[in-house]
């Protein structure tokens, strides 16, 4: 598939951005450019090649589950202008 200058035109009209002759060319080089590498990439066989997260066999390393700061909540809530049930309370923006 490969794009016209016209073509590009439309779709930077449609996405309202103003383009210059030049950068209309030079948008439809890259363009179908990139519709020809992907139809390069369409046209290898992957038939029996199984879907992988990633090009190596690599296993996340994780760390252990377990809390590591001490709860500060009160601590917090001690010091600012108004608490109800826990949740900090704000002057209304909105109406």
């Amino acid at each position: 598939m490969s794009l016209t200058l016209e073509q590009v035109r439309r779709v930077a009209h449609l996405a309202r951005i103003e383009v210059s002759d030049a950068e209309a060319e030079t948008t439809l080089g890259h363009l179908n450019g990139i519709f020809g590498l992907i139809e390069e990439m369409q046209a290898v066989d992957t038939r029996g090649v199984e879907p992988m997260a990633h090009a190596q066999d690599l296993a996340q390393r994780l760390r252990s589950d377990r809390v590591t700061e001490e709860d500060c909540r009160d601590a917090f809530q001690a010091i600012a202008p108004e608490v109800e049930a826990g949740l900090y309370l704000v002057p209304k923006v909105l109406e």
